[in-house]
């Protein structure tokens, strides 16, 4: 059924997998596939942004995304279930698209939870972006 289920989480926001990682588990353990657990670091936007920002923050800032997915990895998946971690650096959506083409997967499993209603109203959410633009099907999860 799902070969490649590609999680995306904000470590930032445990509401992020809190619900949807559980049925992600779920939906490997019962078609037999291979989760891809994706961590997006975003970018500064804008050359002019990044010199506020101290020496290597980018590279700095993946580094510790790749630390914390480990331990949420760790933490929440069963050793049963095959998986692998990816962090990336971009904007989010872009770069949850660009990761389930990279990957092969063929669903896209993320939670609706958007914790700052106000970017949310002005910019759309993340979760609503990738539905619109995903090439594979995408479940989104209500936190």
């Amino acid at each position: 059924m799902y070969r490649n289920i590609l999680v995306p989480v904000d470590l930032t926001a445990d509401a992020s997998w809190k619900a949807a990682l559980p049925q992600a588990v779920e939906l490997a353990r019962f078609s037999g596939g291979t989760l891809h657990l994706l961590a997006v670091v975003p970018d500064m936007g804008m050359p002019l942004v990044e010199g506020f920002f101290p020496e290597r923050y980018e590279e700095r800032a993946l580094q510790s995304a790749k630390g914390k997915l480990d331990i949420l990895a760790r933490a929440e998946l069963p050793a049963e279930i095959p998986h692998e971690q990816h962090v990336a650096l971009g904007r989010v959506y872009d770069r949850i698209i660009e990761a389930a083409a990279a990957h092969a997967a063929d669903l896209i499993v993320m939670a609706s939870h958007d914790p700052d209603r106000t970017r949310d109203f002005l910019l759309g959410s993340n979760a609503d972006k990738v539905v619109r633009r995903s090439p594979v099907s995408v479940l989104v999860v209500r936190a």
